[in-house]
């Protein structure tokens, strides 16, 4: 059927939270951008981390890695700067380091509702949020070495080229695309992206939306280097699956994630020219 953004609209705000519903007007109904950094320092502690159910999977209100990931996962995704409401995050995120670089969880985290890939602990990866506080604009020295460190010991070449789930992509392609393009680096980069076309050939019909994480827009290094058949027939995808309620669907079937999928998907077909 022919996309329809009232329908869209209905459907996020039938089933979205309330930041959800502002990103939506933000984006398709001249909403204000200040609505929406309201909306979301409502998940913001006073420690200068995030929690309160902000990425769904987590319900812990305490600050916890994996919100400020996802909360920087939102600003790739839909292109927005958010150094408004990252004030004092950086310095939280120092001080919640391990040794080798990686991230704590509060002790807190299992007293409230989780999904149940998450029961066996949070979120300790610093390579998203490194790399995406790099984009933004504001990570310190201090954290861009530490997750250097990290990085060598646990997301090596070796690393990178054995990953053959598409979405788990992310980790590389967070960090070594925001980094500086040099000699260094380029083969990291370069490897990052073999390998996300590489998932792209084996990933099910139920996850071509996954590619858009990388790909959100044409001016993409990944979107580049799709063959545009390829890349055509993934948007051809996203074009003709929404439903007959409005949404989009996501990978698991779990609607709670349902809104954010249905709002990042009309934003990809607008990138894109097809909305």
């Amino acid at each position: 059927m022919q996309i329809s953004i009232d329908k869209a609209r209905d459907f996020v705000y039938a089933n979205g939270v309330l930041w959800e519903q502002a990103l939506f007007h933000y984006l398709f109904d001249g909403g204000s951008i200040e609505r929406l950094y309201q909306c979301l320092l409502c998940y913001k502690n006073a420690d200068g981390g995030w929690g309160h159910g902000l990425e769904h999977d987590i319900k812990c209100p305490d600050s916890h890695p994996l919100a400020l990931e996802f909360l920087l996962t939102m600003g790739r995704d839909m292109k927005l700067s958010l150094t408004e409401v990252l004030i004092g995050t950086v310095d939280w995120v120092e001080r919640n380091r391990n040794e080798d670089g990686s991230l704590k969880n509060p002790a807190s985290l299992h007293k409230y509702p989780h999904a149940s890939w998450w029961s066996n602990g949070g979120q300790s990866a610093p390579d998203s949020i490194t790399g995406n506080l790099i984009k933004q604009g504001i990570c310190s020295a201090s954290l861009a070495a530490s997750t250097s460190r990290w990085v060598k010991a646990n997301l090596s070449m070796e690393h990178i080229q054995a990953n053959d789930w598409l979405f788990m992509a992310y980790h590389a392609h967070d960090y070594y695309l925001n980094l500086e393009d040099t000699p260094e680096n380029r083969p990291f980069v370069e490897a990052t992206i073999d390998n996300i076309l590489k998932c792209v050939q084996n990933t099910t019909e139920k996850n071509y939306f996954t590619l858009f994480q990388f790909a959100n827009s044409p001016d993409t290094q990944v979107a580049k280097a799709m063959p545009k058949a390829l890349l055509d027939k993934f948007l051809d995808d996203l074009e003709s699956s929404q439903r007959e309620d409005g949404g989009w669907g996501d990978e698991h079937g779990l609607k709670y994630w349902q809104p954010y999928n249905t709002v990042f998907t009309l934003s990809v077909l607008r990138n894109y020219g097809r909305l």
